[in-house]
């Protein structure tokens, strides 16, 4: 079995992976990373899960598994808890980033010090081949192309699913 530095192993949850049959004609094709290592991290995702399908601005197409992985950046902490989301949506990629920041505050995220435990980290990881930089939203996020936290999530969903003839490399353009 292949081993790969700081990867645990995967975790199912009633949300997680998750896989769409409908899909409907919004504009935009986002990537979401999710990540948590403030207990209970399923729950919390699944009760994330429920609240965006609830929201009428996005469609989730799928879910990754749940990548249990080692903390990076300030070790000293509880392991990480890291999925990613594939959406669909109207909103435009600045609009989007500050309705995840809302739903992180709305889940009690605390921004203390870099790399700190949290109860909930959104991160906009790709958006329609679209490459915006400023200094209120970045697309693509920086590292995700490196992050096993997001490779290994996004290649599960990948490995079952193509979305309406979008490739893995897709987002990797």
């Amino acid at each position: 079995m292949l081993k790969i530095q700081g990867v645990k192993h995967f975790e199912k949850s009633r949300f997680f992976p998750f896989f769409s049959q409908n899909i409907r004609s919004f504009k935009y094709l986002a990537l979401i990373g999710l990540g948590s290592n403030i207990e209970p991290e399923k729950k919390r995702f699944d009760m994330l899960f429920r609240v965006m399908m609830d929201d009428k601005r996005f469609k989730i197409l799928s879910t990754s598994p749940m990548l249990i992985n080692e903390a990076f950046g300030f070790k000293e902490q509880k392991d990480f808890t890291n999925a990613v989301m594939l959406i669909q949506t109207n909103l435009h990629a600045r609009a989007l980033l500050k309705v995840l920041l809302y739903y992180e505050v709305k889940f009690k995220r605390k921004r203390t010090f870099k790399n700190a435990p949290r109860t909930l980290d959104l991160d906009l990881l790709y958006f329609s081949q679209k490459v915006k930089r400023d200094k209120w939203c970045e697309v693509p996020h920086k590292g995700a192309k490196e992050r096993v936290s997001v490779i290994l999530p996004l290649g599960m969903i990948y490995d079952i699913r193509n979305i309406n003839g979008t490739t893995y490399t897709y987002f990797y353009c």
